[in-house]
């Protein structure tokens, strides 16, 4: 078995996360729907929770995610206003 470059998982996290809801069961969405938990993205990765929950850590760190607790759970989503500054820095060539 070939493994993913976690660049490339990073960056399927962050499509997926742009419509959390075509991507994974509505039972793993926030009640809003705009975030999911690291559990189901390691399921849907096929990875052990930790790993999913180190990426979607480095991406919170970086500030592309938000984080939003409820009870117990964390749930994680795109930050769409940081990304688009990203995006911008890149189109500038930095």
């Amino acid at each position: 078995m070939r493994s993913i470059p976690s660049g490339r998982i990073r960056q399927t996290l962050l499509a997926w996360l742009k419509d959390p809801p075509a991507h994974f069961p509505s039972a793993s969405l926030d009640p809003l729907g705009t975030g999911v938990t690291p559990r189901a993205v390691a399921a849907k990765l096929g990875v052990p929770r930790r790993t999913a929950a180190a990426h979607l850590d480095l991406l919170t760190r970086l500030g592309l995610l938000r984080t939003r607790r409820r009870l117990l759970r964390t749930y994680y989503r795109r930050d769409e206003a940081r990304i688009a500054e990203v995006a911008q820095l890149f189109e500038k060539n930095w």
